[in-house]
């Protein structure tokens, strides 16, 4: 027997003689190329977690970075048509992203029970705030009264309450614990209610493209709490009741659905965006027409730096292009499945799964829109559109699943507080800590200047 080492720890097989023929060699380049899948897999699945919060942060700028350029592209042409500067669109979408990659530096920083603590107050101000819209402060855009108008500075604060939801019910569900997996009501009170006040004033204001969103986040916190099978199914139901109402009551969605089902288009019918979204991405063809270049983005395409600016990506970089943008959301899923994979936090768990699903899902609808797979829904392509409210806050979302890979991985705690202690120390997630009241119990968790502080504060109030 012969021991070698690899990137899980010793291996121990048996050693076998070299042949000369070709079979064993192709053999053992099998194996080798197995060994080095079997070493990657290990590092995706258990490499350190400080991985995910690179990964994090470098696709969200690379992903922001492009989507300014993007804007650029998509939005002279129009700005110049309307007198404006050709790049007013384009300094907004920058200084909002530099805001927001300060933002999401930050708040990654910050330790996980401080978002916890935060997640009703957060909820708390995102509904006072979204209530605001139906105020003198509020503004309607395309027939969706969903933006507030403060100096001079419009913001969209459904895109503020995507985040302080996806807290809340993280929040909401850590401290119910176990209990939810097993009693159908409980998974529904009161988290039903935080999800029905927030999505009503979206859907009062016209925007069903953000009660979608929101949907998509409140389904994922049931999923990964474990929710009754049931709450799956009847909410499935009722969304396609509530969805065939909101179709029928609305001609403009109604066109929509009939442009998107039947393709016979004008110019002044609801599906010619998605028509000369689709005529932009196949003129892209392999390798585009050249950064710049588009050339139904000269007032073909409508919100061609909005909604559909896949499409101006598609025919500006071609299918290389699109595919970049396509590898670069799959590695931020996949940095953010380790994270929640690899906790034993329900609040952590929760929190990230939230927000995967948002950004997952808001770029699935986006894209298949785009692609014609599904109907116009007026859903912005995450890091990308144009929109300062909705890059700030998918930046900080970013930012508070990249805290959670700072959080110690274990750390030592005694179990002889409370009934059923029996005085062992055991390894626990240092925020699974927390949830289950060990607070002071690893304090060698928190850093040095923190311990530091709390000392001479303790020696001060003496």
């Amino acid at each position: 027997m012969a021991t070698r080492t690899t990137g899980t720890g010793p291996v121990t097989g048996t050693t076998r003689s070299a042949r000369p023929d070709a079979a064993p060699a192709a053999g053992r380049g099998g194996a080798a190329l197995s060994t080095r899948a079997r070493h990657v897999w290990h590092h995706v699945t258990d490499g350190p977690l400080v991985h995910s919060y690179y990964a994090l942060a470098g696709c969200v700028v690379l992903l922001t970075g492009i989507g300014v350029m993007m804007v650029l592209s998509a939005s002279a042409v129009e700005s110049i048509s309307d007198s404006r500067s050709a790049y007013s669109l384009f300094a907004k979408q920058a200084a909002f992203g530099l805001i927001g990659l300060v933002l999401m530096v930050v708040l990654s920083l910050v330790p996980t029970h401080v978002y916890r603590k935060a997640a009703w107050p957060a909820w708390l101000v995102s509904v006072l705030v979204s209530a605001l819209v139906f105020t003198p402060l509020g503004r309607e855009v395309n027939g969706n009264r969903n933006w507030l108008v403060v100096g001079g500075q419009s913001i969209q604060p459904s895109e503020l309450a995507k985040l302080a939801l996806s807290i809340w019910l993280a929040a909401l569900f850590a401290r119910q614990g176990r209990e939810v997996a097993d009693d159908w009501k409980k998974a529904l009170w009161p988290s039903l209610l935080g999800f029905i006040v927030p999505t009503g004033l979206v859907l009062a204001g016209g925007d069903a493209g953000t009660a979608i969103v929101f949907a998509m986040i409140y389904a994922g916190a049931l999923w990964f709490v474990r929710a009754p099978l049931k709450i799956f199914v009847g909410g499935a139901a009722l969304l396609v009741v509530v969805g065939l109402f909101l179709v029928v009551t609305s001609p403009h969605r109604l066109d929509r659905i009939t442009g998107w089902l039947f393709a016979d288009c004008g110019a002044t019918d609801a599906c010619w965006q998605a028509q000369q979204g689709l005529n932009a991405l196949a003129t892209g063809g392999w390798w585009g027409v050249g950064l710049g270049q588009s050339r139904l983005k000269y007032n073909y395409v409508p919100e061609a730096h909005n909604d559909y600016i896949f499409s101006i990506i598609g025919e500006e970089l071609g299918l290389v292009g699109a595919t970049i943008i396509l590898m670069l959301f799959i590695v931020v899923v996949v940095a953010m499945a380790r994270i929640l994979t690899r906790t034993r936090s329900t609040f952590v768990r929760i929190t990230t799964a939230c927000i995967t699903t948002w950004i997952v899902g808001q770029a699935f609808v986006n894209l298949g829109m785009v692609t014609g797979l599904l109907p116009v829904i007026g859903i912005p392509l995450p890091f990308i559109s144009y929109g300062g409210s909705a890059l700030l806050t998918t930046m900080a979302a970013v930012g508070v699943v990249m805290s959670f890979a700072r959080v110690p991985r274990t750390v030592r705690v005694r179990t002889d507080r409370g009934p059923g202690g029996d005085g062992q120390e055991r390894i626990l997630d240092a925020q699974e800590a927390r949830e289950r009241g060990y607070d002071s119990e690893h304090e060698g968790s928190r850093p040095a200047w923190t311990r530091s502080l709390g000392g001479l504060i303790g020696k001060a109030r003496r």
